[in-house]
C-alpha cells in the first residue's frame, strides 16, 4: 500500500449559523513543511491544529486553510480609526507634494494592513469541537486522495520493475554469443601479431580467462534480481512511509545496471541495459512522489 506525497482535500462543515471551511493540499518535499492560514482568534489553538495535521500528513509541503464564515453575513469587523487617520494624513500630504490629482484614498487605505480586521472573539468549546471535527474530516478526505493516487503509482512501479526483471532474463543468449565473438577476435589478434600457427595456446587461454572475468555479469544479474524482488516486497507492505527505503533500493538497482553496462562488450546487452536504465529513471520519478 503506497501513498502519494501530493494530495488535496476540502470540506464545508456546518455549525450553528456558520460554516467551517477546511482545506489541505500538499506537494513533494523531503521533509515536513507545514504552513497554516487560520483565523486570528484561533492562534491560541495553533499548536494543537499543527500537531493534528503533522501527524496525519507525515511528510510533504503542506498548506492548510481554516475559515469560519457566518451564513448571515454578519461577521464582526472593526475599523482602526486612529490608524486610518494616520494613513490618510500621510497619503494626503504625499498626494499634494507629488501633484497626483484625484486619487481614491478611501479605497486605498482600506486595503492597507490592520486598517480593517475581524474582531477577535474567545473560542467557545462547542465551536472548537466542531472545528476539530472539520479538521479530522478534511484530513480523512486528503489521505484518501493520497491513497488513491498512490495505488496508481504503485501499479506503475511494479510494472516497471517487472520489465527490468524481464530484461535480466533476456541477457543470457547474448552473453554466450559475445564470449564466442571475443574468443575469435583475440585469436585473430594474436595470429596477426605472432603469425599463423605460432599462437601459444596457454597464452591464449590466459587472455581468455582475463576477459571472461572482466565480462562476467552473473553477480550483477543475481543482485539486481534480488533488489527487484525486495522492491516489490517493500512496496506492498502495509506501512505508509516507505518512499525513502524505495529510493535507497532503486539506487542499488542503478549500481548493478551501470556495472552491467560497463561490462557489456555487446551491442545487444547494452541495448537491454539502456532499456533497464530508462525504466529505473521512471521508477525514481515515481518514488520522489511517494511518502
Amino acid at each position: 500500500m503506497l501513498y502519494s506525497m501530493t494530495g488535496y482535500g476540502r470540506i464545508q462543515h456546518p455549525f450553528e449559523d456558520k460554516v467551517i471551511v477546511a482545506e489541505v493540499r500538499s506537494l513533494n518535499s523531503k521533509y515536513s513543511d507545514l504552513r497554516l492560514k487560520i483565523p486570528q482568534n484561533y492562534r491560541e489553538k495553533e499548536g494543537e491544529i499543527r500537531k493534528m495535521i503533522s501527524d496525519a500528513t507525515q511528510r510533504g509541503k503542506i498548506d492548510f486553510l481554516l475559515e469560519i464564515r457566518s451564513n448571515a453575513g454578519d461577521e464582526d469587523y472593526s475599523l482602526n480609526v486612529a490608524l486610518f487617520k494616520k494613513y490618510h494624513q500621510e497619503l494626503s500630504k504625499l498626494q499634494s507634494e507629488l501633484n497626483m490629482g484625484e486619487v481614491d484614498l478611501m479605497q486605498a487605505i482600506l486595503r492597507l494592513p490592520n486598517v480593517v480586521a475581524t474582531e477577535s472573539k474567545e473560542i467557545n468549546q462547542a465551536e472548537w469541537k466542531a472545528v476539530n471535527k472539520a479538521i479530522s474530516l478534511v484530513l480523512e478526505r486528503f489521505n484518501q486522495f493520497r491513497k488513491d493516487e498512490g495505488a496508481v503509482i504503485e501499479q506503475d512501479m511494479v510494472q516497471r520493475v517487472d520489465l527490468i526483471e524481464n530484461s535480466i532474463g533476456e541477457l543470457a543468449p547474448f552473453e554466450a554469443e559475445r564470449i564466442e565473438k571475443m574468443k575469435v577476435r583475440i585469436h585473430q589478434n594474436l595470429e596477426e601479431y605472432l603469425g599463423k600457427g605460432k599462437v601459444d595456446e596457454s597464452r591464449f587461454e590466459q587472455e581468455m580467462l582475463y576477459y571472461l572475468e572482466k565480462m562476467d555479469i552473473t553477480e550483477e544479474k543475481v543482485r539486481l534480481a534480488q533488489h527487484c524482488k525486495y522492491y516489490k516486497e517493500e512496496i506492498t507492505k502495509k506501512k505508509t512511509l516507505k518512499g525513502r527505503k524505495l529510493s535507497f533500493i532503486s539506487q542499488e538497482m542503478g549500481r548493478e545496471i551501470n556495472t552491467m553496462g560497463a561490462k557489456a562488450y555487446s551491442h545487444d546487452i547494452q541495448r537491454l541495459v539502456v532499456s533497464m536504465k530508462d525504466e529505473l529513471e521512471k521508477i525514481k520519478e515515481q518514488v520522489a512522489n511517494s511518502l
